[in-house]
This record gives C-alpha cells, sequence and structure tokens, in this order.
C-alpha cells in the first residue's frame, strides 16, 4: 500500500482535491484503512464506485464492489472520513444501499450520477439521509443528471444543499487546497 499513498500524496501535493477509488476492494476492507487515514489527515474526501449488484451475473463482473453497507461499516471505524458513495442511478438496488447507509456517519455522502433516471430516486435519498448528505453528480447525459435534481419534489434550499452547498461544505473543509504532508504536523 505504500506505492499507492506515495501516489495519492504525490497527486494531492501537485493540486487533486480527493481521491476516487474503484473496485479493487470493498471500501470497509483493511486493505483500504491507509488510504482513509491518508484522507482524514489530508482532508480530502473519498469518492468510491458503488452500487448494490443483487444479481449473481452482475456481481460476477464486480465481485467487490461497494455498497451502503460498506460504507456504513467504514464510517464506524472512521467517523470523519468524508466518504462519498458514487452513482445513486448507476444500477441496482439504489432503495437498498441508501437505507443501508441512513445510520452512517454525517461525512457520508451519495452522488446523483449514473444513467439510471428513476423517478423518486432524489427524493428518496433526501428522506433517507436528509438533502445536506446528497452531492450532484453527472455520469450519464447532463440534462437527465440536472433534470432528475429539479424535478425532484424538493425545496429549493434542498437542491441548493444538492447542486453545490454540500459541495461546497466539502471543499470548505481543505481550506481551499488540500492540506498539503509538507505542512508541519502532517505525517506523511
Amino acid at each position: 500500500y505504500r506505492e499507492a499513498l506515495d501516489e495519492i500524496e504525490r497527486c494531492l501535493d501537485a493540486g487533486m482535491i480527493g481521491i476516487k477509488l474503484y473496485n479493487q476492494y470493498t471500501l470497509d476492507d483493511p486493505a483500504v484503512w491507509p488510504v482513509i487515514e491518508c484522507a482524514i489527515d489530508r482532508r480530502i474526501p473519498i469518492l468510491e464506485h458503488a452500487g448494490y449488484l443483487p444479481a449473481a451475473a452482475d456481481l460476477e463482473k464486480q465481485p467487490l464492489i461497494s455498497h451502503g453497507a460498506h460504507f456504513a461499516a467504514a464510517s464506524q471505524k472512521y467517523p470523519e472520513a468524508m466518504l462519498i458513495h458514487a452513482h445513486i442511478g448507476g444500477g441496482g438496488d439504489w432503495e437498498w444501499t441508501v437505507r443501508a447507509m441512513r445510520d452512517a456517519s454525517p461525512n457520508v455522502y451519495i452522488d446523483t450520477s449514473g444513467s439510471n433516471l428513476d423517478n423518486g430516486q432524489i427524493e428518496f435519498a433526501v428522506a433517507e439521509l436528509g438533502a445536506k448528505r446528497v452531492l450532484f453528480g453527472t455520469d450519464g447525459t447532463m440534462a437527465g443528471s440536472v433534470g432528475k435534481v429539479l424535478d425532484a419534489a424538493l425545496t429549493e434550499t434542498e437542491k441548493d444543499l444538492i447542486f453545490w452547498d454540500n459541495a461546497e461544505h466539502i471543499l470548505a473543509a481543505q481550506s481551499e487546497i488540500p492540506l498539503s504532508s509538507k505542512r508541519e504536523g502532517v505525517a506523511p
């Protein structure tokens, strides 16, 4: 894992403002803990490719994909970690994965991205997690991604939180730029 941490540090020192993980490990696997600890130290979020795939054929393609229960477990160990479950609309059982994150740390978010445009998806996420834990994201068409938030039966304040206020809050935790490992008090 040292090589991964060295690369993360190099990229953060060059201006990267977060970490994106795919599904080589589930988010709650001990192999990921050093990455989560680095993100905490540097005050940056981790966005994890995620989704709950109950169908065996889908799970065979991505056997280590993280879902809401993995995020909840990771947040129990690291409640201060900013963790983003990518792709509420990425397929699979999004209602199950959102419910699994209900009692996770308030620093666990879900993004609205994905090509799945199921009716009620955004309202469900807000009802279960609160608008402060839902982030706007695109991973499909821009029109569909924007439209499913604009069309959601939410207040303008909730939509503002989703579209930009929540992301602004995450960025503010970084003091506009990620804390450099070269600054005093941060271990490399």
